[in-house]
């Protein structure tokens, strides 16, 4: 009764989520699209002409903006476990990230073009028990970092959404390696009492 009566109240929050009634007013997937929005408007990480990878596209919010601003002259990739209606202007590969197959023919979709900016909203299925949900975050990032460190251009951006607590220091000072600048972002369509953060590397170092 309890799961219940708190899946309700997220039901009645969600819908009447003033970022979630924005989105289908305009179009958006998600309200996720006026994170990155926000976050594109304060850093300036879309141009016209990028090659752009959204790891963890589904539904498509993010994926949306990015092709929005890349133009037809730009190359919008998306990955994502679950199906996702499609794009115009985005390409979708379905496939679980985790898996060594599903990177190589991510790469093979590449075909050896170097990436500009590479986008990561991925997030595990909570169990509830935090030092499991926190390993399975951990190897996200760990594996979304590893992609960017091999297929970005010198110079490149990758943002990628984390969650303050265990690891996140680990995962800031593992892209400091990697970046010439980690800054944090908390958009405001982020709800405030979550602990989600997007840790934005800039530069990839040469």
């Amino acid at each position: 009764m309890k799961k219940n009566k708190t899946s309700k109240a997220w039901m009645h929050e969600h819908v009447t989520d003033h970022w979630v009634q924005r989105a289908k007013a305009e179009g958006y997937r998600s309200r996720a699209a006026f994170k990155l929005k926000e976050m594109d408007a304060k850093d300036h990480l879309l141009k016209a002409g990028m090659v752009v990878v959204d790891l963890g596209a589904a539904p498509g919010g993010w994926s949306q903006v990015a092709a929005q601003r890349v133009g037809r002259a730009g190359r919008v990739i998306a990955l994502d476990l679950l199906e996702m209606a499609p794009i115009p202007g985005v390409e979708f590969m379905r496939g679980d990230f985790r898996e060594d197959e599903v990177l190589r023919a991510l790469e093979q979709r590449l075909g050896g073009t170097p990436v500009d900016l590479v986008i990561s909203d991925m997030a595990p299925n909570m169990s509830g028990v935090p030092t499991i949900d926190q390993a399975r975050s951990s190897l996200l990032y760990e594996l979304a970092l590893e992609f960017a460190r091999w297929h970005l251009r010198p110079g490149g951006d990758f943002l990628v959404k984390a969650f303050h607590g265990a690891g996140f220091e680990e995962l800031r000072a593992a892209m400091r390696a990697v970046f010439a600048q980690v800054q944090v972002r908390k958009p405001k369509a982020s709800r405030d009492r979550s602990s989600e953060v997007y840790l934005l590397g800039r530069g990839k170092k040469g």
